[in-house]
């Protein structure tokens, strides 16, 4: 195992790096470090309309300074469109692609299954042909149920159906979905395990199944808690999150955040300075905490 570990850091640059996406990538290092394996760096800037100038090396500099380094990358998933192109096209092959001209309103309106972190289940309405023919046609998967099962190694067993509606591929817009985007960067980088944070749990199931459609080996899954800062609200970009730059503007050292972070994770006593290193000997990625930290972004 501890000569096959593959692993990534997969930063979306729509922003500064914060707190949470430390954490998260702290988890990532040690892991690969523990088992001897190797991270590669992945840009994802597929979603072009949000992408920050700058933002990119921004988020490799704060990583850097962090002390969290990796062995492979950047990749950028703005310049893999062939093989993103060439994924749909088996798929399509295959008859598991279909156009699709709902609205996200109309979906909202018409689906009567319960929401989950991905939004309202779609209830195949263009499963047989387009309804609106006028419109550009988004590329949705067919997706049947009940969604695979999975054995995640922070959260434990998730059971077959966590996740349901068919979804998209490829927008109108001709902009990648992250689903297909990140199924086929992990499996073209031989990535054995994903680290992630556990807003994508239900992303899980979805991504199974196109691992299998595509015939390539499923990785293991691990989701971190969340960071939450004191009112409950999970830190994001799209909600002002303190950048890691404030902190470092700040005069706070990078062993100040590590601890932080570190304490967070269960792998000190008391928050005290560290570095990435400092922590291997007591990390368990099965044993850290799955409940969201709060975390006071004041520096």
């Amino acid at each position: 195992m501890a000569s096959t570990y593959r692993t990534r850091f997969a930063p979306s640059p729509t922003g500064r790096m914060h707190l949470g996406h430390a954490r998260t990538a702290l988890v990532t290092w040690l892991r690969a470090r523990q088992q001897g394996g190797a991270i590669v760096m992945r840009i994802e800037d597929i979603d072009h309309p949000r992408v920050v100038s700058g933002a990119a090396d921004a988020i490799c500099r704060d990583h850097e300074w962090l002390g969290l380094d990796w062995d492979e990358g950047p990749i950028y998933q703005s310049t893999r469109d062939d093989a993103y192109e060439a994924a749909l096209t088996e798929l399509r092959r295959a008859g598991l692609v279909y156009p699709c001209t709902c609205s996200r309103k109309e979906i909202a309106e018409i689906a009567s299954a319960p929401h989950d972190g991905e939004g309202p289940r779609y209830p195949g309405t263009c499963r047989d042909g387009v309804t609106r023919p006028e419109r550009a046609a988004a590329l949705r998967f067919r997706f049947d149920e009940p969604s695979p099962g999975f054995e995640d190694v922070v959260f434990g067993p998730q059971p077959a159906g966590g996740a349901g509606g068919e979804f998209v591929l490829r927008r109108a817009d001709g902009a990648w979905a992250y689903q297909l985007a990140v199924v086929v960067d992990d499996a073209e980088a031989g990535i054995t395990e994903v680290i992630r944070g556990a807003d994508l749990l239900s992303s899980t199931p979805r991504q199974i199944g196109l691992y299998r459609a595509l015939g390539k080996p499923v990785p293991r899954f691990a989701h971190v808690g969340l960071v939450v800062d004191p009112e409950g609200q999970r830190l994001s970009k799209r909600f002002g999150a303190k950048p890691i730059e404030a902190f470092r503007a700040a005069g706070l050292a990078p062993e100040e955040l590590i601890g932080r972070l570190g304490y967070s994770l269960g792998l000190t006593s008391s928050p005290v300075p560290a570095r990435p290193a400092d922590l291997l000997s007591a990390f368990d990625l099965a044993e850290i905490p799955r409940a969201s930290f709060v975390f006071d972004a004041t520096p």
